[in-house]
């Protein structure tokens, strides 16, 4: 599976969990992976989704939830009418005390199997439906509550289907594993891409001529290691968007980008709308709890 796209999600440390809540939704995000849990509600429309290893049609509602670093990513067809939902958690509650708990271990069951996603078959009147569209809407400890009672409720949700195959590793996507060498670049990348990454830098780094560099991170990761690296600058730039009030063109310098208009054409590339399309619709559409 090739050009997968590095997200950073909005979560903060302090935050529980977030929801996004997005009418009319444009599906121009490509397929991505990111640390944390997400459950995903598409109302009202009819396409593809692509969850692991597996590549579905799906119509009216699809409802699933994903683990950390689980690639996905949903095509849709009826954007004037469609609704989709996202709540997104830290991979942390896995290893909350309370999920040790005896009244909590399907919830844990549920996250653990979540890792090669999990679709829950709801028409659009069932109760779970209605709960998601209601916690957009609710305040206060109240839908911290009404979030547990949630996983809850899907976690003994008979309707539900392990969705990639049992020999699918989200884990691979990583690599790091697997390769020192690459564990050592993505190391080196994700603590310099403020500043100008030179191949040759990198290479030496790793004890490689610039093209056998080229060639080993085309092979182990399927990605072009310049891509990948200005992946890693969007990725932060997109944090920093909904995080801060820096100005684009101080988001652009503070992540690697010299040049505006590069920064525009590759932000757009990667994420279908201009970083300042994406501030702003980012702004209408997250709850943070």
């Amino acid at each position: 599976m090739k050009n997968i796209q590095h997200e950073i999600t909005p979560l903060n440390e302090d935050d529980l969990f977030i929801i996004l809540n997005h009418p009319k939704a444009d599906f121009n995000y490509p397929i991505h992976f990111h640390s944390d849990f997400e459950l995903n509600l598409v109302l009202w429309d009819f396409g593809r989704r692509i969850v692991g290893d597996s590549i579905e049609p799906f119509e009216e509602v699809d409802l699933v939830l994903t683990g950390p670093n689980v690639p996905h990513k949903w095509e849709g067809n009826n954007i004037d009418s469609n609704h989709v939902i996202t709540i997104q958690f830290h991979e942390q509650l896995l290893s909350f005390p309370i999920l040790q708990k005896r009244m909590f271990a399907s919830i844990k069951e549920m996250l653990e199997k979540s890792r090669r996603g999990i679709q829950f078959t709801e028409s659009p009147n069932s109760d779970i439906i209605k709960r998601i569209i209601a916690m957009t809407q609710m305040t206060g400890f109240n839908v911290c509550l009404e979030f547990f009672a949630l996983l809850y409720d899907l976690s003994t949700n008979p309707r539900q289907r392990i969705l990639a195959s049992g020999t699918f590793d989200n884990d691979s996507i990583l690599r790091d594993s697997k390769s020192r060498r690459i564990a050592k670049i993505n190391e080196y990348i994700n603590a310099n891409y403020m500043n100008p990454i030179k191949l040759c830098d990198i290479a030496e780094l790793v004890s490689m001529s610039d093209s056998a560099l080229s060639h080993f991170f085309k092979k182990r990761t399927n990605r072009n290691i310049v891509d990948y690296i200005n992946d890693i600058r969007i990725s932060n730039a997109t944090k920093m968007l909904f995080e801060t009030t820096n100005s684009i063109s101080e988001i652009a310098f503070l992540c690697g980008f010299n040049n505006i208009s590069n920064f525009n054409r590759i932000f757009k590339k990667n994420r279908g709308k201009t970083p300042s399309e994406y501030r702003e619709s980012i702004q209408k559409i997250m709850i943070k709890y």
